[in-house]
């Protein structure tokens, strides 16, 4: 029995469309509403949000069977939390802050086993191998990860080209908020420079035959993505929806009765 199939790579490297939300709230019974909205792909934020290893395997877990992908954003791209977060069951990673041909070789590397790749071999203690239920787990693992470099600043972009020659990397995904910072325009993630560097991006992205993928609240900003061929897009985020919408009811409840 192979490793589970992962339908979250399939679909990008076919060119399918798939709308996802980020999950910063850390909590596994709000990833279970999330998981019934009817988005394609959440992102579970361990970068900042006040995630750990145990709090994102639960959300793995109410996530499986749902029909919504979990991906998993590590805080930083290091090898022995990249092993601890495969191990937990993540299929799909994302890796901020990449910046070099030569870390997204290393992060190849990290999700790859022996003798190809440096990935440690404890699957039998794992929930990633169903706890030694899936027998051929070591060999065919890596067929169904999907690995996601983060390009979010100046030197990233500089280095785009090269990181997207690496065999081994699915997808890059833009950061317009960092890069936007970096840029000098910190805040202002709309600024028509950052813009025009984040469609560039996308451009040069599909045309090496990567997915191209996003976070953007922008409606505007997320159709030019997809008239470019981004794959993967991010339309919204738990914190501030929740957020957003509790003011809006506090503030109505107030109107409303005086």
């Amino acid at each position: 029995m192979p490793a589970p199939h992962n339908p979250f790579k399939a679909a990008i490297k076919n060119g399918e469309l798939q709308v996802g939300c980020w999950m910063g709230l850390a909590d596994p019974y709000l990833a279970e509403i999330s998981a019934s909205a009817g988005f394609d792909w959440v992102c579970v934020d361990g970068e900042h949000s006040p995630n750990d290893l145990r709090s994102i395997m639960a959300q793995l877990q109410v996530l499986k069977g749902s029909g919504t992908h979990g991906m998993v954003r590590p805080p930083i791209g290091e090898t022995w939390l990249i092993k601890q977060y495969l191990d937990a069951g993540a299929q799909s990673l994302l890796i901020p802050m990449v910046e070099s041909a030569r870390q997204a070789q290393e992060l190849v590397d990290a999700v790859t086993y022996p003798p190809h790749g440096v990935r440690g071999v404890g699957s039998a203690l794992a929930r990633a191998s169903d706890f030694s239920g899936i027998a051929d787990y070591l060999t065919t693992a890596r067929d169904e990860i999907c690995l996601i470099v983060q390009v979010e600043n100046r030197k990233g972009m500089a280095a785009l080209d090269e990181i997207l020659a690496v065999e081994g990397i699915d997808g890059v995904f833009i950061g317009p908020a960092d890069l936007a910072a970096d840029m000098g325009f910190i805040g202002q993630a709309g600024a028509p420079e950052v813009k025009a560097t984040v469609l560039d991006a996308m451009k040069r992205i599909t045309a090496a035959g990567k997915a191209a993928g996003i976070l953007t609240l922008d409606p505007e900003l997320q159709a030019q993505c997809r008239a470019l061929g981004a794959t993967f897009i991010a339309t919204d985020i738990d914190v501030t929806l929740f957020a957003r919408n509790m003011r809006a009811s506090a503030k109505s409840a107030r109107e409303r009765l005086g």
